[in-house]
């Protein structure tokens, strides 16, 4: 499998320090170069927590009710399981930061490989969120991304396509395409 991964529509890049295959389960570790203007919707995690650890530029971080903080070289938050966040680049200058995710996560590997696979064969819109629905509802799943804030109501939309794209093996398909 590929250790960098590049997202050639937003430019974001990931290298693969530490798979959960490596680590036993005990944690995930990947280096990011988020690019300006790129992020995450808000949402949450209810198998692992999320480190973020910024090793050059600004990383800002949005909580629940609208709190934001921003790390900058060498400052580090931790989103525990089921705390709503996102994180974003607000620079015009990428940031780059490293994301541990414990215990580790084959899925949330799986997801991103995915996520750039299908940007790379042109089936995400400009800023990298898959074109099929269902798609990006298995990603979802997949990742352990649950959605927050104002996305919240799409959640059993979401939960039904991708259930369904389950049992049709779409999940599959993704991963014999983008995680070999």
């Amino acid at each position: 499998m590929k250790k960098v991964i590049i997202n050639p529509i937003i430019k974001d890049k990931v290298t693969f320090i530490k798979t959960s295959a490596e680590t036993g389960g005990q944690y995930t570790e990947i280096a990011v170069e988020l690019m300006p203007g790129g992020g995450t919707p808000l949402h949450y995690h209810r198998d692992f927590a999320e480190t973020f650890i910024v090793t050059e530029g600004h990383l800002t971080l949005q909580l629940k009710h609208g709190l934001k903080r921003t790390l900058a070289a060498n400052e580090s938050f931790t989103a525990e399981k089921m705390q709503p966040h996102r994180f974003f680049n607000a620079s015009n200058q990428k940031v780059c930061f490293k994301t541990i995710i414990t215990p580790g996560s084959p899925g949330f590997e799986n997801s991103l490989r995915i996520l750039y696979g299908l940007a790379e064969d042109k089936r995400t819109n400009s800023k990298g969120i898959p074109k099929n629905l269902t798609e990006m509802a298995v990603v979802s799943k997949m990742s352990n991304m649950n959605f927050g804030g104002v996305f919240r109501i799409f959640s059993p939309l979401f939960n039904m396509l991708a259930k369904r794209g389950y049992k049709n093996g779409v999940d599959k398909l993704l991963i014999a395409r983008y995680c070999r």
